[in-house]
């Protein structure tokens, strides 16, 4: 009886939150948050300063650009786009440090470009893209850190992607061409160096037990976090959580590709379902007491990816829809300022540590990384209360 009791408990607690938020609320929260954004970078062809100068094609403002065109899904407004294309037309539409990079977070703007291409067909977008993919389809990774503590010794042509970030910079521009030319050179050059990032890479950077990926070779066992704890980073399995969910969204649900992609999300959603926090965050270090404290990159990335699971019928609502809805009500409450600035969100780096302490007011090193993180699960979630259908 006690424990039917405390599950009808459980029950009503979540049919009460959700009844507290409606698609308008998220709506209007998601355009606060980039109108914020938008306003404080107004020139989108601006450089960043953050200790040195960069071009604002760096992976921190694309993967602010992907969260953007998401909300421009449910909420279309030709600012939207004025503002992505005044972006890309600067860069000329090419990847951070030219055509020859090798280089994830050099790629990853082209995602937004392929998206652009399917509206406006500039043939040199896709042209761009095959030709720099074709490039590092060819090139071996001959980089020391390429093989540091691998099983292999050899340069690989497929080890590119040796910290878990990349997945996510880089696989589903992969998929895009693939979906686009129809060409499965794309999709099978992709599979084969998610593979090596997965099973070889340290050993392997999934570990399947736990669902849950070490960021990189430097952080797979033995080594520990301070409490004797795996160390699993937040943003970096959101990073990969993101990355399935936008690869499986360029393929066809009958491909061994896709059946492949879904069981490792299923595994890591199983995975971040056991490691949220009471109050609806993830911590920094998933796993572990080091840095426990709300951490709004991951946690909104963990939701974006939730939220898709949950509209495909993949995750079970019953379980799946309180943690996301925690996760939401959260960062409304916890990170969202009343001008739309984003809270307790932590700056770049690799592991828990970067960026701390982390706040309710501290103004990370970049802001559009995290926004774009935030703009992803917010529209998501919208799309679940909404029912909305992809077109």
């Amino acid at each position: 009886m006690k424990k039917l009791t405390t599950l009808l408990g459980t029950i009503l607690m979540a049919a009460n939150l959700m009844a507290q938020t409606t698609a308008q609320d998220v709506l209007s929260i998601t355009q606060k948050v980039n109108d914020y954004f938008m306003a404080k970078y107004a020139d989108p062809t601006l450089p960043t300063n953050v200790k040195k100068v960069r071009p604002s094609s760096l992976w921190t403002r694309a993967v602010y650009y992907e969260g953007l065109m998401a909300l421009c899904d449910i909420d279309p407004q030709e600012r939207y786009l004025d503002y992505t294309d005044r972006w890309a037309e600067f860069h000329h539409w090419t990847p951070r440090n030219g055509i020859n990079t090798c280089d994830a977070d050099d790629q990853c703007c082209m995602q937004t470009y392929l998206m652009r291409y399917l509206k406006n067909h500039k043939e040199e977008i896709l042209e761009r893209a095959e030709e720099n993919l074709d490039h590092q389809m060819q090139t071996p990774n001959d980089k020391k850190n390429a093989t540091a503590k691998t099983k292999g010794t050899q340069p690989s042509l497929y080890g590119w992607w040796t910290w878990i970030d990349a997945i996510q910079m880089a696989m589903p521009v992969y998929m895009q061409v693939y979906k686009i030319t129809g060409d499965e050179k794309y999709r099978d050059h992709a599979m084969k160096m998610y593979r090596w990032s997965r099973n070889e890479c340290g050993g392997g950077l999934f570990n399947t037990k736990d669902g849950l990926w070490w960021r990189d070779a430097d952080y797979v066992p033995p080594y520990k976090e301070p409490d004797g704890q795996q160390c699993y980073w937040s943003r970096g399995n959101g990073w990969v959580y993101a990355a399935l969910v936008r690869c499986m969204d360029e393929l066809s649900p009958k491909e061994k590709t896709y059946k492949e992609l879904k069981k490792d999300f299923l595994l890591m959603s199983e995975g971040l379902r056991k490691c949220q926090r009471e109050d609806g965050f993830w911590n920094p270090s998933l796993v572990s007491t080091n840095y426990a404290m709300p951490e709004t990159s991951g946690t909104a990335l963990f939701l974006y990816g939730i939220c898709w699971g949950m509209r495909q019928g993949y995750l079970k609502e019953s379980v799946y829809r309180p943690i996301a809805e925690k996760a939401w009500l959260a960062m409304v409450k916890e990170a969202v300022h009343t001008d739309g600035f984003l809270g307790w969100m932590q700056g770049t780096g690799k592991d828990p540590s970067a960026g701390q302490p982390l706040s309710y007011t501290r103004i990370p090193d970049f802001e559009d990384y995290g926004t774009g993180c935030f703009l992803l699960g917010a529209t998501e979630y919208y799309k679940l209360l909404t029912n909305y259908k992809n077109l």
